[in-house]
């Protein structure tokens, strides 16, 4: 586990030799933080490698000379593309990885090397991967599932001496975003203002956390196909003031639609949330909020919609004048359609 890593780290049980794996840069950055923290006696040494650009044996040598100003100088070594799989004839860099194999089997106690590969998964047939795994402390920063993200949402305010519920840390995910970085940062900021009072509730999030582009895009087209047309259009005349290009939004709203379709079609040929998540390569969170949504938008209307953005997009960049009306009036449309329909 990486908090039981994390807590060694802490308490000053430091290892030679570290491994990154995983996609999630918040964990991957607050590892590496916490080794900065615990290496600053003296004066820092903090050396950066890029393993795209240099070969390993600079790591080692780096590793292998003794600290002028520290007790231990820390290596950060990133980008071990040589952990996972590759077509032959596509590194980057031929690393010398025999040298590497017998500068694990006894590593320098005067410096600490972290090696961070951050990838999905690295190729366990190898045989500097195997040797790896027993000579160097594995730390996994892997993307959080749908559900573990309200929990750490939760644990994080926690941190912070406060509480959240679990519909206000969906609340704050809705808003927010997944980025772990952002969420951290929202939920110490609105810890600052609570002072001592301990309860981050809704009120709380909808006041003060910033809102992105792409979740404000979001909560438009979804109230546009829930048929809340008052909504969509206030959320559209913010976005409005605050500058943002209709080409672009409708370039967001069509991004998103075809996600839509996409995680529907998977939904019926059987595939379960997870597996949708990793076929698109989204992530779990934003598929788990689609299907589980009670009522879908019908696969027709959707291909429909995204048919008209297809011509707002060309409009918009053929035409001049207002552009700012040409989209407005693609909102206001579907509510006349529905008073029409009323009508009859």
């Amino acid at each position: 586990m990486i908090t039981s890593i994390w807590k060694a780290i802490r308490n000053g049980q430091i290892d030679p030799v570290y491994v990154i794996t995983g996609t999630e840069s918040y964990f991957i950055e607050k590892t590496l933080d916490l080794l900065k923290t615990k290496l600053t006696d003296g004066e820092p040494e903090f050396i950066n490698f890029d393993l795209d650009e240099v070969p390993v044996d600079y790591v080692i040598e780096e590793a292998d000379t003794i600290p002028f100003f520290s007790d231990r100088k820390l290596i950060i070594a990133k980008n071990a593309s040589f952990l996972k799989a590759a077509e032959r004839g596509k590194e980057k860099i031929d690393h010398n990885l025999k040298a590497l194999e017998a500068w694990l089997e006894n590593p320098p106690s005067s410096s600490v090397t972290v090696f961070v590969a951050p990838y999905e998964k690295l190729d366990e047939r190898k045989k500097i991967t195997k040797l790896i795994k027993q000579h160097a402390v594995m730390v996994e920063a892997k993307a959080l599932q749908a559900n573990d993200l309200e929990v750490w949402v939760q644990h994080e305010a926690k941190q912070f001496g406060k509480h959240i519920e679990k519909s206000s840390a969906q609340r704050l995910i809705e808003m927010a975003g997944t980025n772990l970085t952002l969420l951290s940062s929202e939920i110490e900021k609105m810890s600052l203002y609570l002072g001592a009072e301990e309860e981050i509730t809704d009120e709380l999030i909808v006041q003060m956390t910033a809102r992105t582009l792409e979740q404000d895009a979001f909560k438009m087209l979804q109230a546009y196909l829930d048929g809340n047309i008052s909504e969509a259009l206030s959320v559209y005349y913010d976005l409005i003031r605050q500058k943002e290009e209709p080409v672009a939004l409708t370039a967001l709203l069509a991004s998103q639609i075809r996600f839509m379709v996409h995680v529907y079609y998977l939904q019926k040929k059987g595939y379960h949330a997870q597996q949708i998540s990793k076929q698109l390569k989204a992530h779990p969170y934003r598929v788990k909020l689609l299907v589980e949504k009670r009522q879908q938008i019908p696969e027709q209307r959707l291909l429909e919609v995204l048919n008209d953005l297809a011509e707002i997009d060309l409009q918009l960049k053929t035409q001049s004048g207002n552009r700012e009306r040409i989209l407005e009036f693609f909102l206001m449309k579907r509510k006349q359609a529905r008073k029409a329909g009323m009508a009859q």
